[in-house]
């Protein structure tokens, strides 16, 4: 129970910060031409802006 409890709360993070980042312009800060790398960089950021999220989500549910 504990662990689909964790999965669902970082797959939440995980895709609040996914829409959150959609709202940035990531293509004036990179270079031209380099498509794969920029869907990259945007997926890696979405996954550890959604881990931090969800570890201080977690941890502030336990503490209580």
């Amino acid at each position: 129970m504990q662990f689909l409890l964790r999965a669902g709360i970082y797959t939440l993070c995980f895709g609040a910060s996914f829409y959150a980042l959609s709202a940035l312009d990531l293509e004036k800060a990179l270079r031209k031409n380099h498509v794969y790398q920029a869907r990259l960089l945007y997926v890696l950021l979405a996954m550890a802006l959604g881990w931090l999220s969800g570890s201080f989500v977690i941890s502030f549910i336990y503490r209580i």
